[in-house]
This record gives structure tokens, C-alpha cells and sequence, in this order.
């Protein structure tokens, strides 16, 4: 596999898939969140940097055809303001403005093109009526799949090599993630820095952990994370359980949780998850106390009780000391951690407490020497709230696509290129 960073991209015209798929504000479509952006530069700067032109694609969104809403106009002028020079922008990527300007470009030009997915050959997806047959939808995802070869042919023919940057999006086969590298030699496909650094800090938690490794599972339901779960039993020492998925787990032990989330048809499940854990000698961490509320709004009255304990027409909406102080514990002794998934609804500030305190231990963890890995948009947002992201080892960008890798599943934007 070709590595970026020993390729000369002089007199190169590289094609690079990147995720700009970013937050805009409703009113004004500004940028509010250029993560992602930031992200895709040092790919770009070396390409430019070495003297060849950069042609850049992205999504935005999920838009049905064209729509306006949907346009990458507004990464512009923050894309231009980081790399300090005049991007190009062809309003169709596959039209004649996207030739034309691809086939102009000088070394250290840097072309953006209109989001792919206003073309449905990019996902395979066809627009179909309801009312479509079992027949009507098996013929059109056909002759879809058709085109989105040609829509891969023709984006490949901009340039002479191709760069996947985008691992955000590496979960999908689609034609700019995946299909596209079937139109280069082997020798000119390869990720760009950004993906390259997802999976060496997703492979150093999965392959080579130093021990203790500790997992923190949070979030809303068993049934999100199952898969990863089951696949990381396999490899760690301790695994912390907390967020509305907890209540599940008591539930399923005969605790009472009063209104708290709770998934009926996982009870089950959740209790073979308890069961494989202490089969594999993994140490399975719940939460002692909850911090309740009367409803689920951030002035509720709050109360807190023994997890198992919830009042009648409660809910459990965050941890509290008594788990607080035992999971900042099991953090504090590890020496690889990975955290995908708040311990509350940290969105209202009543109930951020928890998870603040986790992104706190976590963060000095890291202070201590441990490997400690953020994943899933929630748990990254809590990290970026307490300004931590510079205080722990990575931070993915990949949401799904992290997910899926960490449950052992090949993504078909890596294997395309990688070949596993």
C-alpha cells in the first residue's frame, strides 16, 4: 500500500475525497463547527506544498437531488482563510465546469467540487415512490449501480492519483469513497494523514493495548453498542457501563428504575453481556447511584438514590459521587482507555455532571501515560466542551465509521484501498 507521506506529488493532479460534511447555521449557512476542515489540511498543504494541484470532493447532508441548501459554497471562505490562497469551485461534479477547471489547474491550485451526493449514483440509493414494486426497486438499484461506475470513471479521469482523507465516510461504499480506486493503479491510491491517524490510534486499542485496558460505554441504548461490546470483552480488562444503557442492566437484574430508559427487548441480552463478562474475567462496572429527575427538562426537581432504586415516576438521568468516584478510579489506573458515549443527558446542564468528571479522569489519565482514545459524536462533544482535546491521545472524527471499524466489520472505504 502506497503512504502518503513517502509520495512526491510534483507535477501530480490528485483527486482527494475529504469530509466536509460540516454544521451550518440554519439562518445565515455559515460554518459553526470547521472540525472537519482543519482536519483535511495537512493532506492538502502537502499535496499543494509539493507542487501539485489538489481537486477535492465532499458531501453535505442528505440531499434529494440538488438542493441549494445542501451546497459547499459556504466551506469557501474558511477553507480559503486556512490555507491562505483562492479556492476553485465547480458548481456541478460532474459537469463541464468540473472538467474544465480540473483540466486547468496549475501546480499548488486547489479546486472544490459541489457536493457528490446531488448525484444518487453516489450512495447507490435510487429515489423511488412509495408505491414502488419489489421488482421496480431491484431493477432501478441496478441500472443505478451502473451509473455510479460511471460516476466513479469520470471523477478518477480529473486526475492521475486518488487520496482517501474522508474516514468519516470510510463505512460506505460509495462511489467517491470506495468505488473510484478501481480506476487507478495500485500505486496511486492511498489514504491521506487524517485516516491514517484513525486507524493507527484504533488499531493500538484493538491490536497492541498496554494493560489495563478499560472500554466506557455510554450513551442511550445496549442495542447502539452490542457489537462492540461483545467484540471488546475479548480484549479488556474493565469495562465501564453508564448512560441511559444502564438502566437496561438493572432492570434486567430486578432493580427498580423507575420511568428511566429502558429497552424491554434487550433485557436479555443484557444480562448475557453480565454473564460473558464475567466468563472472560472482565471486570464490569455499573453505576452505584443515580441522580434523578421528576421530568425530563434541566429545571426538574432532582433526587439522587441507589441505581436500583429509582422512585416510581423518576428518571435516571446522570451518575453520581458513589460512580463518580469508582470509575474515576478504574480511569485513573489504566493505561489504555477508550470512551465512546456520555454518562447523562450532558446536553442539560444539571446532568452533566458525570460526564464532565469522565472527560476529567480520562484527561488525566493521558497526564499519566495512558493511551486513551474519544469516539462517537457525544463523547468527542463533551471533550471539545471542557476544552480536553488537547489533554487526551485521540480524538475520532469517525462516529460511525469508528464504531463499525471497532466492532471488527471491514469498512469498505478502507479495505478499497488497504485490500483487506
Amino acid at each position: 500500500m502506497k503512504m502518503i507521506q513517502d509520495f512526491n506529488f510534483k507535477g501530480i493532479k490528485a483527486i482527494v475525497r475529504v469530509d466536509f460534511n460540516v454544521p451550518l447555521d440554519k439562518k445565515t449557512f455559515v460554518v459553526t463547527d470547521d472540525t472537519r476542515i482543519r482536519g483535511a489540511l495537512p493532506t492538502i498543504k502537502k499535496i499543494t506544498g509539493e507542487g501539485g494541484c489538489c481537486i477535492l470532493m465532499s458531501h453535505l447532508g442528505r440531499p434529494e437531488g440538488r438542493m441549494e441548501k445542501y451546497s459547499l459554497k459556504p466551506v469557501l471562505p474558511v477553507l480559503e482563510k486556512h490555507l491562505g490562497q483562492k479556492v476553485l469551485f465547480a458548481d456541478d461534479c460532474l459537469g463541464e465546469s468540473a472538467r474544465t477547471m480540473a483540466a486547468g489547474l496549475k501546480p499548488g491550485e486547489v479546486l472544490l467540487l459541489e457536493n457528490v451526493r446531488f448525484y444518487p449514483e453516489e450512495e447507490g440509493k435510487p429515489i423511488l415512490p412509495e408505491t414502488a414494486t419489489d421488482e421496480e426497486k431491484k431493477a432501478a438499484k441496478a441500472a443505478l449501480k451502473v451509473k455510479q461506475k460511471e460516476m466513479a470513471k469520470t471523477l478518477a479521469g480529473y486526475a492521475d492519483v486518488y487520496v482517501n482523507d474522508a474516514f468519516g465516510t470510510a463505512h460506505r461504499a460509495h462511489a467517491t469513497t470506495a468505488v473510484v480506486s478501481e480506476y487507478f493503479p495500485k500505486d496511486k491510491i492511498m489514504f491521506g494523514f487524517l485516516i491514517n491517524s484513525e486507524l493507527a490510534a484504533m488499531d493500538k486499542v484493538l491490536h497492541s493495548p498496554q494493560k489495563p485496558f478499560t472500554a466506557i460505554m455510554g450513551g442511550a441504548k445496549v442495542s447502539d453498542k452490542i457489537l462492540l461490546i461483545e467484540n471488546l470483552l475479548n480484549r479488556v480488562d474493565n469495562l465501564i457501563i453508564g448512560g441511559g444503557m444502564t438502566y437496561t442492566f438493572i432492570k434486567a437484574m430486578g432493580g427498580k428504575i423507575g420511568k428511566s430508559l429502558c429497552e424491554e427487548d434487550k433485557l436479555d441480552l443484557a444480562l448475557q453481556i453480565i454473564s460473558k463478562a464475567k466468563e472472560k474475567g472482565v471486570n464490569l462496572y455499573l453505576p452505584k447511584d443515580s441522580l434523578n429527575a421528576d421530568k425530563f427538562e434541566n429545571d426538574a426537581n432532582t433526587d439522587v438514590t441507589a441505581v436500583d432504586a429509582v422512585p416510581d415516576g423518576w428518571l435516571g438521568l446522570d451518575i453520581s459521587e458513589k460512580t463518580i468516584a469508582e470509575f474515576t478510579d478504574v480511569i485513573a489506573k489504566s493505561k489504555t482507555v477508550l470512551w465512546n458515549g456520555p454518562m447523562g443527558v450532558f446536553e442539560m446542564e444539571k446532568f452533566s455532571r458525570g460526564t464532565t468528571a469522565i472527560a476529567n479522569a480520562v484527561a488525566e489519565a493521558t497526564a499519566k501515560g495512558a493511551f486513551t482514545l474519544i469516539g462517537g459524536g457525544d463523547s468527542v462533544a463533551a471533550i471539545n466542551k471542557n476544552n480536553l482535546a488537547d489533554k487526551v491521545s485521540y480524538v475520532s472524527t469517525g462516529g460511525g465509521a469508528m464504531l463499525e471499524y471497532m466492532e471488527g466489520k471491514k469498512l469498505p472505504g478502507i479495505v478499497a484501498i488497504r485490500g483487506e
